[in-house]
């Protein structure tokens, strides 16, 4: 009988040789999440929030008084963060001033002199940079599967692209001359999500166009000539000690093989470190096109299924926080490249055209608030331009309340 049961035992199946590997190989990173201060020092990400709906106000209020009711009802459209659209424009005195309508008291608003000269810039940056950042764009469609994205899906990506909010709705922007044209249901789209059938799609459908190097693999030919290695910069939290067997693996992962996004990645293994490594590719070139090199994660989020990206790409985050950084502000979650605020021009993510702009809007906001503490102390405040003083002035003539 001995003999059979050594039979019956060499005769059971035994796992595929890659299921062995890859359960030898994983390595189940759980790294703790580090506050990093430097971060929240930067005006346009600790500001990120109320940045955008103080810029899409500014644009749709003119010099001239507007009443309040103009823009009352558009707060969840613009993502007002407070409950009304009347308390955010109070308090940014810097770039909205409040005056008394000529019925009912109602009050009224317009832009002061500086938000004005802003919008103004902004608008002269897009008209001599405009090639520059609407290529940003063409390279988000590249780096989805099928070239295509749906317009609704574009259409949130065209403020951290530096892009005009009414970029697909003005017909003065011409979009065709930057190689873009918009399908409708007319054009034989075939759509897998319920959607209202528009898509936004390149000209040639990128087969004529030669697909770009991405920002890792020109910073590998900038440090090492070659692209045969292509590593993922690194940049360490303050006080944030690995386990050796995590370093270990971040030692191997670097030398992982690198996928562009650009390229097809059909033939990899979804379970692998290889697809990881491309997952954190995807989402570091996708960054780096943005304005501030940093999203809301729910707007990353939005971007999955059409890039390719697993469900729960999200814990990349979590697992390469040298390479992402999770700024938690107001209940809201973005997620910052850390290279392109700690390499100090050693990398070679290009400064986005439209960042200045937005470092001034910023610096509207600050004046803002000092402002405000001004007023609650009492203080003059020692105004840099005419429109504070006046601020003050109107102020004084109508009393209009200030909400905290």
């Amino acid at each position: 009988m001995r003999p059979l049961a050594i039979r019956r035992r060499e005769a059971r199946l035994l796992p595929p040789l890659a299921v062995l590997v890859r359960s030898m190989a994983y390595v189940d990173v759980k790294m703790r999440w580090k506050k990093d201060a430097s971060f929240d020092a930067v005006p346009v990400l600790s500001q990120a929030r109320d940045l955008r709906p103080l810029v899409s106000l500014a644009g749709l209020l003119s010099p001239s008084p507007t009443p309040v009711s103009a823009v009352s009802k558009l707060r969840i459209p613009l993502e007002v963060p407070d409950r009304r659209v009347i308390s955010f424009l109070r308090r940014f005195p810097a770039a909205f001033v409040e005056s008394v309508g000529p019925e009912h008291n109602h009050p009224w608003f317009r832009l002061s002199g500086s938000a004005a000269g802003l919008l103004q810039e902004e608008r002269e940056v897009f008209a001599a940079r405009r090639a520059d950042i609407t290529s940003r764009l063409g390279r988000l469609l590249l780096m989805a599967p099928r070239r295509r994205l749906p317009l609704r899906a574009a259409q949130g990506m065209l403020w951290h692209l530096g892009l005009p909010e009414d970029y697909f709705r003005c017909r003065d922007y011409d979009i065709a001359q930057d190689g873009f044209r918009i399908l409708t249901i007319g054009d034989s789209v075939c759509r897998e999500e319920e959607d209202d059938g528009r898509e936004l799609v390149l000209i040639d459908n990128g087969e004529h166009q030669e697909m770009p190097k991405s920002v890792l693999q020109m910073d590998a030919i900038r440090r090492f000539g070659s692209m045969e290695t292509v590593p993922i910069p690194l940049f360490q939290s303050k006080g944030l000690r690995l386990k050796q067997k995590i370093e270990a693996w971040l030692k191997g992962f670097q030398k992982l093989p690198y996928v562009s996004p650009y390229e097809d990645f059909s033939g990899i293994d979804r379970g692998s470190d290889v697809s990881e490594k491309r997952v954190v590719g995807v989402l570091h070139e996708l960054l780096s096109l943005f304005v501030t090199c940093s999203a809301e994660r729910r707007r990353l989020l939005c971007l999955r299924q059409h890039l390719g990206l697993p469900q729960k790409f999200h814990r990349v985050f979590e697992r390469h926080p040298h390479v992402f950084y999770l700024l938690l502000k107001e209940k809201t979650c973005f997620v910052v490249l850390k290279e392109a605020y700690l390499a100090r021009g050693g990398t070679a993510i290009e400064e986005h055209p439209m960042l200045v702009v937005r470092r001034k809007y910023a610096g509207l906001m600050e004046e803002s608030r000092e402002i405000i503490r001004c007023r609650r102390s009492g203080k003059p405040f020692p105004s840099k331009h005419k429109d504070h003083e006046q601020i003050e002035d109107s102020e004084g003539a109508n009393s209009a309340p200030i909400l905290s």
